[in-house]
């Protein structure tokens, strides 16, 4: 270890924290946060600065303030458990990323089974040297724990870049070998891991970025290894070990009623149980293609399948909620109901996109065997049409884009700035200083895999028929690269991450359109090289909370990133030879592949028909485009607000999460966020106000629990009752009862849109191509039926 570390800046006792001199105190308070912090709560901050802790509660609850040097680390133990975990989660991840729903694996499941395998290596296995590492370097450590969870949660999530394959297969029928497959998943995944390590400095060392999602595996890691640290609290009451195992088993044993037994406690919509043949009321109450106003479920997959409430601030979580409340119960039935955008003969809310007949959008009617865009068959066919939540969807991110520049200028541009030109030791907060001690990772690293991955991208798009010019590849970097700061920001401080899937898709559609390839190429480097610069950055700053020396950090990550693309690879090829209707809406099991179908849509939208027949001005949607003013404007508003009243609730007001909330629908709809936004109320603000010892002893563990009690549960029932005989264990019995049925026997399940047009009819627009321009199109408004007879058009 002690290589690790900078010479003579650290002893190899362990470090601890002093108490600071309560004249300091105001001072350090200062340099903590350079805006007005909705999560530096007043109440609690000084107790921690006092003793040189954080001034977050919440990082005091979860987070040791001491380190000790010694403590081994770098293990051959922990890599190849490390890489173990990475192959098994990733595999699994993949596996259910085509489920809907679908529960992410996340690195509780890997970090909670690797505590006993860790023990058990320690006892077992004898100490032999192999190639000069010991095999059994002695006891499990905590710091070899995390570096095992890092890699095994570093490429857990599914490489976004495997959508582009699956979506070429689906729906383009383009099978590109495995070597194009691979370039296109290690640079994307690979040049967001450079970025984030470049600016760290932005997103990490700041103690004001406190990662809130981190702080749930803090926890549980002091949990399981017995650690004792401040903030916690006095509270008595049995030990976290023991709440954390009775909510785990709770959590395996319950799911297996909403998952399988009854199926109705997930899709708890018992206002359409009573009336299922209302359109109107099951619209407002359903869950599966309504606005969700039945409120309950009792499927945690349900709940967390967004993102863990637990681990949310009340505050953000509230920005959420609101936004919800506004723009999908208020705003979304006014458009609905007074037919804009011809919804009323749409579902509600769905994620997939119709013609004007009400059927599902054929794409393969309107494009060219090399994917072209053929305009006469468009034009022959039918315009494009969306469900009102999704075509609102686009609208907010819209806003969103806008909105986390204005907001990032006005209330983060001094931290910014103070940041750039701060290093590690002069952070205001102890576990800054305590990972000073430790020799940084030099740039040129992270700047080598950079150039690296830029070559393997050329050569993807560049050997292989893709239509992206490298121009265009080189103009997705730069729009990462721009706003991966103010985005993380928010999301360190907020739990919510802002997307660039549509502002990249709107970019590249006007750019190139026609090219759904390169759209969805541009796209994913756009968009997910500063997804994954943030996902790297959340794992620094968990490496950071538990000192874990950065190179060390750096080798794992770029190891285990490298090994669970491949992973992915390997299992999605699998998945689309071996399970029957795999992507079809029928398919028995659930592998229905939500998020490629999004991603199918999307293509359609963006790559084949463009933007500008959908937005422009003239076009159906072009009113969306007005959210991109929207978004700027409102929080010049907010700021302003808070220069008169700085201590008013508007300085809890994000207006960039309030947007992008709700990002998730479609796939996600009002099930996932409704019931959310009231778990995340009870525990974050009810008990933490009233029983801030309880909440600061159990609220991470019991977030820990509950998901990988689910992970675990969702698991056992899949392959014990659903993958065994093609799915038809119980098909004439329990798959068939009311409790499995009722949600889907109704107006809801069936996603009835409000109106039908006749028989042979049509609705919307009626296209008509100039004959003097073949790449430009007119969209004439018609009466709403259009009756086709023949070669003539009756209208109605």
């Amino acid at each position: 270890m002690s290589s690790e570390l900078e010479d003579g800046h650290y002893s190899h006792d362990t470090e601890k924290a002093v108490p600071i001199d309560p004249k300091d105190a105001e001072h350090i308070l200062e340099n903590v946060a350079y805006f007005d912090d909705p999560n530096l709560d007043r109440e609690h901050v000084l107790e921690g600065v006092l003793e040189d802790d954080s001034p977050y509660p919440e990082v005091r609850s979860a987070v040791a303030n001491t380190d000790d040097p010694d403590i081994p680390v770098s293990t051959l133990r922990a890599y190849v458990m490390g890489l173990f975990w990475a192959i098994l989660i990733s595999g699994l991840n993949q596996f259910f990323y085509f489920r809907y729903p679908a529960v992410t694996i996340a690195n509780y499941v890997g970090q909670l089974l690797s505590f006993p395998m860790g023990r058990a290596w320690a006892k077992f296995v004898p100490k032999w040297r192999i190639f000069g590492y010991q095999l059994n370097p002695g006891p499990f450590t905590i710091k070899e724990h995390v570096l095992i969870t890092i890699m095994a949660s570093v490429g857990a999530a599914s490489a976004y870049a495997t959508d582009i394959v699956a979506v070429q297969r689906v729906y383009y029928d383009q099978n590109y070998n495995f070597g194009y497959q691979w370039m296109i998943v290690m640079s994307t995944q690979m040049i967001g891991f450079s970025i984030g390590g470049i600016l760290r400095r932005f997103l990490v060392n700041p103690p004001s970025m406190i990662w809130p999602i981190n702080l749930v595996t803090c926890a549980l890691f002091n949990t399981l290894h017995s650690q004792v640290y401040t903030g916690i609290g006095t509270h008595g009451g049995i030990s976290r070990e023991r709440f954390f195992f009775y909510v785990w088993l709770a959590g395996v044993l319950w799911y297996f009623f909403p998952g399988y037994i009854f199926q109705g406690l997930s899709y708890f919509s018992w206002v359409c149980w009573i009336a299922p043949n209302n359109i109107v009321v099951n619209q407002l109450f359903g869950y599966v293609s309504g606005l969700g106003m039945s409120v309950i479920t009792f499927d945690w997959a349900q709940i967390t399948y967004v993102v863990n409430p637990l681990a949310t601030p009340w505050w953000a979580a509230a920005n959420v909620g609101a936004g919800f409340a506004f723009f999908f119960w208020l705003v979304v039935p006014c458009l609905y109901y007074t037919n804009t955008w011809y919804s009323e003969y749409l579902p509600m809310s769905t994620r997939t996109s119709y013609d004007n007949t009400g059927a599902p959008y054929n794409i393969t009617r309107i494009i060219n065997a090399d994917s072209s865009f053929n305009i006469t068959a468009y034009e022959e066919y039918s315009p494009l049409f969306l469900s009102t939540t999704f075509a609102l969807s686009y609208g907010l991110s819209f806003a969103s884009i806008t909105a986390t520049l204005t907001h990032a200028f006005l209330f983060f541009r001094k931290q910014i700035w103070s940041q750039s030109r701060r290093s590690m030791n002069e952070q205001a907060d102890i576990h800054a200083r305590l990972m000073a001690k430790y020799k940084q990772v030099p740039e040129w690293w992270y700047m080598l895999i950079f150039v690296s991955m830029f070559v393997i991208g050329v050569v993807s798009i560049e050997l292989w028929h893709t239509e992206l010019p490298v121009w265009a590849f080189c103009l997705s970097l730069i729009i990462a690269f721009f706003y991966v700061i103010p985005i993380g920001m928010i999301q360190a401080i907020t739990n919510q991450q802002i997307g660039l899937n549509v502002i990249t898709e709107l970019i590249i559609g006007y750019a190139l359109p026609g090219r759904p390839i390169a759209m969805m190429l541009f796209k994913t480097w756009g968009y997910i090289s500063m997804y994954q610069a943030l996902v790297f950055a959340s794992d620094f700053k968990l490496g950071h909370y538990m000192k874990i020396p950065p190179r060390t950090m750096f080798w794992c990550q770029v190891v285990a990133t490298m090994v669970a693309g491949t992973v992915q690879l390997g299992v999605q090829a699998w998945m689309f030879t071996n399970i029957t209707d795999m992507c079809s809406p029928t398919q028995p099991d659930g592998f229905i592949c939500p998020n490629t179908e999004v991603f199918g849509t999307a293509s359609f939208i963006w790559g084949v028909i463009g933007p500008q027949r959908q937005f422009s001005k003239g076009q159906v949607y072009h009113g969306l485009l007005y959210f991109f003013l929207i978004g700027a404007l409102c929080p010049f508003t907010a700021w302003i607000i808070s220069l008169k009243w700085p201590h008013s609730l508007i300085r809890y007001v994000n207006f960039p999460v309030i947007f992008s909330g709700t990002g998730n629908i479609p796939p996600a709809s009002a099930v996932n966020y409704v019931p959310w936004t009231v778990v995340a109320f009870i525990f974050n603000y009810v008990i933490r106000r009233r029983h801030f010892s309880w909440w600061t002893k159990y609220n991470y563990v019991l977030a820990a629990a509950l998901d990988s009690g689910l992970a675990v549960s969702l698991v056992l029932v899949f392959f014990i009752l659903q993958y065994p005989a093609n799915g038809t264990i119980g098909i004439n019995n329990i798959q068939q009862w009311w409790g499995n049925t009722v949600f889907l026997n109704t107006a809801d399940g069936k996603a009835l849109p409000l109106l039908q047009p006749p028989a042979g009819g049509t609705f919307g627009y009626v296209l008509i191509l100039p004959s003097f321009d073949a790449s430009v199109f007119l969209l004439t408004a018609m009466p709403r039926i259009v009756r086709r007879s023949g070669k003539r058009e009756m209208y109605e």
